[in-house]
């Protein structure tokens, strides 16, 4: 199945999508040379894949599986069609800068909120590359081979069931501790609710009643399911520190952070977005984290 749409303005796709790319070789997410970006998804109609182009100004989508016809129905609100900069006015001069050398920074939705919290949770707390290696490795046993021509190795995130019934070996040898895998596995039982969940607002009282859901995983969630421009990722490891550096020259906390952020009330986190694209960061100070391996406890 095929869809062209033709966006208003410019649009950077390539930069809608990157969100839900998890690490270098996500099993979910692919770039191929020419541009074009391929993405699996679990569909309230089935598993599919998801390959966009950008062709003269349009968008051009092809799908395959039986979620096809859902993925590009859902293709521009993807790649931010429904981002809504209204009220969005840059404070900072170093924010204009990068506004101005991407103009075509779109805040997109996926709709689909069990593929944004498995691998944000396996985040918690832990360095990125950890944290992709459990990714990759359960994606790799009980992730779906892609539907149609996708590239190889590419899976399809599973049914919340089967994220139920993951043996505790199975988190270990992937890399995810017990307290993980938990959080994971009890989401899993809520996962209809999740997934109906009509705002960012309702998905995030959700979210937080939840054992083991907290403010950072919340807003990283609704980030990709809502495309919320508000969701502000509090208890970031590097994030406080990179705002603080980019707008005062001075790294600061979580609560300096939010400070700064005020006056974008209502797109806080699309701020801190053009934040990561000025490219400013502190002087390294000291060596960095090194990643830890459960599988060896």
């Amino acid at each position: 199945m095929e869809r062209r749409w033709e966006p208003e303005g410019p649009l950077d796709v390539g930069m809608a999508l990157a969100p839900h790319k998890r690490g270098t070789g996500d099993p979910t997410w692919r770039q191929s040379a020419d541009g074009s970006v391929w993405r699996t998804s679990r569909t309230p109609d089935g598993p599919c894949t998801l390959r966009v182009t950008t062709e003269a100004g349009s968008v051009h989508g092809q799908a395959w599986g039986p979620g096809a016809g859902w993925a590009l129905e859902g293709m521009p609100a993807l790649v931010g069609a429904y981002d809504d900069i209204s009220g969005f006015s840059v404070k900072h001069d170093v924010l204009a800068e990068a506004a101005r050398r991407y103009p075509g920074l779109r805040l997109g939705r996926s709709g689909r909120v069990m593929e944004a919290l498995v691998p944000a949770v396996l985040e918690q707390k832990v360095v990125g590359r950890e944290a992709w290696r459990a990714w990759r490795w359960l994606l790799g046993h009980y992730g779906e081979p892609a539907p149609g021509p996708a590239p190889e190795g590419m899976r399809v995130v599973p049914e919340p069931s089967v994220w139920r019934q993951v043996p505790s070996w199975h988190w270990h040898l992937a890399g995810a501790e017990a307290v993980r895998a938990r959080t994971i596995a009890n989401a899993a039982w809520h996962a209809g609710k999740l997934e109906a969940a009509a705002t960012s607002q309702e998905l995030d009282r959700l979210l937080r009643a939840l054992p083991g859901i907290g403010v950072w995983t919340s807003a990283e969630i609704r980030q990709r399911v809502f495309g919320d421009p508000d969701a502000v990722s509090v208890g970031d490891f590097h994030l406080a520190k990179l705002v603080g550096y980019a707008l005062t020259g001075e790294k600061t906390d979580d609560q300096g952070m939010m400070r700064l952020l005020e006056p974008y009330a209502g797109h806080r986190h699309r701020a801190t977005v053009l934040v990561w694209l000025t490219g400013l960061r502190p002087p390294a100070r000291g060596p960095r984290m090194a990643a830890r391996d459960y599988r060896s406890f």
